[in-house]
């Protein structure tokens, strides 16, 4: 015997109040699953086949436990605003009706929910998930406070999975593919070659702890190795010095640098004052 449906998750339900949509009725009503279609504008664009048959195979034996979320259109037919997953499985289980709660919404507000259902799942990939947190800052002003507070995860780990945006287009594929864990992608992030870096770790089938140690020898290695001899700088630096009565060094970053003044005592530090001001 199908167990009786519970109500929509908390979190969705306490955003959906928040958002004022009218409430008729708490308990879920059924719906004909032929007048309902999906969202075009869903933001999920990948539904697992092999996931997608055994949630069928789960609703057969128990039927949908959660509702899905509808909002009426014209005609007596409804949009789904979130469950797609579960109608697709329920199409596949051939139930010919499913529980739905449904609410009047308008487009942006389905857009949140949609994101905000889709977050709460575990199926996503990482960029998935990251793009995500991104379009609820960007469209919908969220900090990310409120988008942990929303979506039940905690600020640090939605910090970190929009990070993952910054990465190259070719290593963000490859976290979409699984190729790469999150672990992998947050070390990435901060290194100096991460598309490198990256083809290196899948190659050699490199775990996160092993990327953690090859860049942490990398990082060792660019500290002990000497600054390579430039003449152009070294007459730059005989120079200056002959000209400010200092040893001086010259050292390089990027574009830029910093200009390193030595000086042997106060008195000297004061004879190079004098020359800098005049």
């Amino acid at each position: 015997m199908a167990k009786p449906s519970r109500g929509l998750g908390k979190g969705l339900q306490a955003l959906l109040d928040e958002m004022g949509a009218p409430r008729p009725a708490d308990a879920p009503t059924r719906i004909p699953i032929d007048l309902i279609e999906p969202n075009p504008a869903q933001p999920r664009r990948r539904f697992d086949e092999a996931a997608l048959a055994e949630l069928a195979a789960s609703i057969r034996a128990q039927g949908i436990l959660q509702p899905l979320l509808l909002r009426p259109l014209a005609q007596g037919r409804y949009q789904i605003v979130a469950g797609e997953r579960r109608w697709r499985a329920a199409q596949r289980a051939g139930l010919a009706e499913v529980p739905a709660v449904v609410r009047d919404l308008d487009d942006g507000q389905v857009l949140q929910v949609a994101l905000i259902e889709n977050l709460q799942r575990a199926d996503l990939d990482p960029i998935e998930e990251a793009e995500a947190y991104r379009r609820l800052a960007d469209e919908f002003g969220h900090t990310q406070e409120r988008i942990a507070e929303l979506t039940g995860k905690s600020r640090p780990h939605v910090a970190n999975m929009l990070r993952l945006l910054a990465l190259p287009k070719g290593v963000r594929a490859l976290l979409a593919e699984g190729a790469l864990s999150v672990g992998h992608g947050k070390l990435l992030a901060s290194a100096p070659d991460p598309e490198g870096l990256a083809r290196r770790v899948v190659a050699a089938g490199l775990t996160v702890r092993q990327l953690e140690a090859l860049l942490r020898r990398q990082s060792r290695g660019a500290a002990r190795e000497p600054m390579r001899p430039d003449p152009d700088r070294e007459a730059l630096e005989a120079q200056l010095s002959e000209a400010l009565g200092c040893p001086v060094s010259i050292r390089m970053r990027g574009a830029g640098g910093d200009l390193v003044i030595r000086f042997a005592n106060l008195d000297q530090l004061d004879a190079l004052l004098a020359k800098l001001q005049s």
